[in-house]
């Protein structure tokens, strides 16, 4: 099967990230304990229902992490991914060891990252982009494990070529830990009988979603809106 696809309906990058955040921020819970990676996964607090709180961490060592809106003077506190940060009011600063027993320690409730490829078995790619000098997996490699809840917030394809495979090719950060997929095509339930498409995106049909997928996927029913 060739790996490359067509997509029905090209959307603009701002608009897939706006789909993607705006369902991810959906499987977030009132009071969660909440990792979220860098990229398009900071945009989710932008998204959360009305009434939904979530304890951001950042893996830095910020509990309690907001954005540094209205923080003009603390421009040299940052997050996970550099960006300029803050930390709320209640929330703490800590050091690595302590914000790493809390990744390690099964404290955080969700992380939501994202991927270079995800396959069949829930296996996970994300650290190593083919032909680039990166330093390692980083801290991805403990979120994912230590998480109870693994979400990946990804494109569906990368410049037309598939990204949920049958097996991933790059190097692991971790073996079977995703439970959700999330694109702006389609989510995506990663179960021990493997992939189910449980919601699409109406811009898309079922066809399109399996065609842009080489890993195989089991339809539930009449998979119902993401949107």
């Amino acid at each position: 099967m060739s790996t490359q696809t067509q997509e029905k309906a090209p959307l603009d990058k701002a608009t897939m990230r706006q789909i993607i955040a705006r369902r991810v921020a959906r499987e977030l819970r009132d009071g969660d304990f909440v990792n979220l990676g860098i990229g398009l996964p900071t945009e989710v607090p932008s998204y959360l229902p009305e009434g939904v709180q979530v304890v951001l961490e950042s893996e830095n060592g910020i509990v309690r992490a907001g954005s540094s809106s209205g923080f003009s003077d603390a421009a040299y506190v940052v997050d996970a991914g550099g960006r300029a940060a803050s930390c709320l009011l209640g929330g703490a600063f800590i050091d690595s060891a302590t914000s790493f027993g809390l990744i390690r320690g099964g404290h955080m409730d969700s992380t939501v990252l994202g991927a270079l490829q995800v396959d069949v078995h829930g296996n996970l790619a994300n650290w190593i982009i083919p032909g680039k000098i990166v330093p390692g997996m980083g801290g991805a490699m403990d979120l994912v494990v230590g998480a109870k809840r693994v979400i990946v917030a990804m494109e569906h394809t990368q410049k037309g070529a598939h990204k949920i495979l049958h097996e991933c090719t790059l190097p692991l950060t971790a073996v079977a830990c995703v439970d959700l997929i999330v694109t702006e095509m389609a989510v995506i339930e990663v179960t021990p009988d493997g992939l189910v498409l449980t919601e699409i995106n109406p811009a898309f049909t079922v066809e399109d979603v399996v065609a842009a997928t080489e890993a195989p996927l089991t339809v539930s029913g009449s998979p119902r809106s993401m949107l």
